[in-house]
């Protein structure tokens, strides 16, 4: 399907002190990753600060991996996201979601509402937000990605998004083949984008990483998804096999769905830069 080069990323998932975020922010460069991503969940690092931190020791570029939009205010996420840019020299990859934890909707005292009410809230927010930076001194407006996995959200995605993440639930539908889940996500994406399909960079997310199911750490994607590990175990998002197995197979996702651009959690960064290496 497509000959571009891959591209990988990983979120860190906290700072803890200044010296230990910098060591782990070039740590992420030196072992070969792109882009160095924060993702928006309490408990978890604050992404703006955080990434601008990491843009003083690093040349790599920076994302969040996602921001929920469900709390945000376009006025504010567009100042946070224009000086951001600004500081991190252009190099920021904005990614938003719906938001998906009911807890962190009481947190903020937003009301989650349902699933179709959180994608018109995402529209909503981002339409209003590019209009914000559009407005801006140099129009500080970076690629935008966005993150899902139903039919709806995927759809959104190829009308608006620069880069599209597939979540590890893109390959689940009751009764079919994780594969076969995944490639009809791929087909709405290209369906709703039209003939800007070929501008829309695919993102797969990688929920873990090991040399058979039984290594794997499948603890956080567990908990996120609710679903079995033996179910896990078979979708495109949980990679198993030697690094060079691995490679092939991220190889033929590339040829068959055209992700080029693979995210992995911190805790795969090491096994994970393994794989790489066979594939820059």
């Amino acid at each position: 399907m497509t000959n571009q080069p891959f591209r990988f990323g990983v979120s860190l998932l906290n700072v803890g002190s200044r010296t230990d975020w910098r060591a782990r922010a070039r740590e992420v460069q030196d072992r070969g990753y792109d882009v160095l991503q924060v993702p928006d969940h309490l408990g978890l690092a604050s992404p703006f600060p955080a990434l601008v931190a990491a843009a003083d020791v690093t040349s790599i570029r920076l994302g969040t991996y996602v921001l929920n939009a469900g709390v945000l205010s376009p006025a504010y996420l567009a100042r946070d996201v224009a000086d951001v840019q600004r500081l991190t020299d252009g190099r920021l990859e904005l990614g938003l979601g719906t938001g998906y934890m009911p807890n962190e909707f009481e947190a903020a005292g937003v009301p989650m509402g349902s699933g179709g009410e959180r994608i018109r809230k995402l529209e909503s927010t981002l339409k209003a937000t590019r209009e914000l930076l559009a407005a801006e001194t140099g129009a500080p407006v970076p690629p935008i990605m966005l993150s899902g996995s139903g039919d709806r959200m995927v759809a959104l995605g190829g009308r608006e998004a620069d880069i599209f993440s597939f979540s590890i639930m893109a390959g689940v539908t009751p009764g079919t083949a994780p594969e076969d889940a995944f490639a009809h996500r791929v087909q709405v994406l290209r369906d709703a984008a039209g003939d800007r399909f070929g501008d829309i960079e695919l993102n797969l997310f990688v929920a873990a990483v090991g040399d058979s199911v039984e290594e794997l750490d499948l603890g956080i994607t567990r908990q996120a998804s609710g679903l079995p590990d033996e179910q896990l175990a078979q979708l495109p998002g949980v990679l198993t096999g030697s690094p060079r197995e691995i490679a092939e197979r991220l190889e033929r996702y590339r040829e068959t769905f055209g992700t080029t651009y693979i995210s992995v959690l911190e805790p795969h960064l090491a096994a994970f830069a393994e794989v790489i290496k066979h594939l820059s």
